[in-house]
């Protein structure tokens, strides 16, 4: 099997100034999961790493650089998922963490969990060893600008991969929305409907409206249509039409099949995304915008 690596970047609106910086975010995230892939690293380390890197990237809302609550505090969620044996650690409501998906995945890995909460969650990572940092090291000045004039941010980042042994994995992270109450939970924590992975079809991960995404289950319903027969691309625009159609919610997915294709499909005006598989880097934010080169060309002007 190829590996192929998808990333998102969150569907919404982005704004001129932004959209550089939105585009070098997720090539570079999609860069690096592709790294370990073809060096013959697995799909959950891929993903993994993806997302860690648009965390750190303040361009994105998802670690530093997260929107603010109604209390001007950051509170973060994240989910990541293993194809293989349908394991997955999430957390949510997290304050004062760099990464939020590494601390969902220790939740997969050491515990008996599939979901931390707020000051529960925040316990296991002191247990864990994970540092702790000052909460306004996550806070940039666009975020306290628009928080303060209640202005929404497109939302959340995520990836999907499929490694060489076929296995297939899928992380999501976000701030949330802009202005939410305190102790608020979006789809990013919530299995099957901020992401979903299963070997036997799949992985999605999404973005946009989350009260919507967790009506539809909207990540588990896209993997449903494909096991339909349906096509990642044909898959991804029938649970976004019903999303939109149904409860009225626009948004974004990112999917990778069992066989290595893809589809990263938005019902938004734009969403920030990126593949790479063969070797070759393909990624965009407006419909029909896709831009190419090979990993080698995109890593020198790099």
């Amino acid at each position: 099997m190829k590996p192929v690596i998808v990333v998102h970047g969150g569907a919404g609106r982005i704004f001129k100034d932004r959209e550089e910086g939105a585009r070098s975010g997720v090539t570079r995230a999609a860069l690096k999961g592709y790294s370990i892939l073809k060096q013959g690293g697995n799909a959950l380390d891929a993903v993994e790493e993806a997302v860690t890197s648009m965390e750190d990237d303040p361009h994105f809302n998802a670690g530093c650089g997260s929107v603010l609550n109604e209390k001007g505090e950051v509170e973060m969620d994240a989910i990541i998922m293993d194809g293989k044996n349908l394991a997955s650690g999430a957390v949510s409501a997290v304050k004062c963490i760099a990464n939020p998906i590494k601390l969902a995945r220790l939740v997969m890995e050491k515990t008996e969990h599939m979901l931390l909460t707020d000051h529960g969650a925040n316990l296991f990572a002191k247990a864990m060893g994970v540092p702790e940092i000052p909460g306004e090291k996550l806070i940039t000045e666009r975020s306290r600008e628009r928080w303060s004039k209640n202005l929404e941010d497109p939302g959340t980042v995520g990836a999907v991969a499929i490694d060489n042994e076929g296995n297939v994995a899928c992380a999501t992270s976000t701030g949330g929305l802009t202005n939410k109450l305190v102790g608020r939970v979006g789809d990013s924590a919530c299995i099957g409907s901020g992401g979903y992975a299963d070997n036997h079809v799949g992985a999605s991960s999404t973005t946009g409206h989350g009260e919507s995404m967790m009506k539809v289950v909207l990540a588990r319903l896209l993997l449903y249509h494909m096991e339909q027969g349906m096509s990642p691309v044909e898959a991804a625009d029938t649970a976004l039409n019903y999303m939109k159609t149904r409860v009225g919610g626009l948004g974004g997915v990112i999917v990778v099949s069992n066989s290595g294709d893809w589809a990263a499909r938005f019902s938004t005006k734009q969403m920030s995304w990126a593949t790479v598989k063969d070797d070759q880097l393909q990624y965009g934010i407006y419909t029909g915008e896709i831009h190419t080169s090979s990993v080698a060309e995109a890593l020198e002007s790099k």
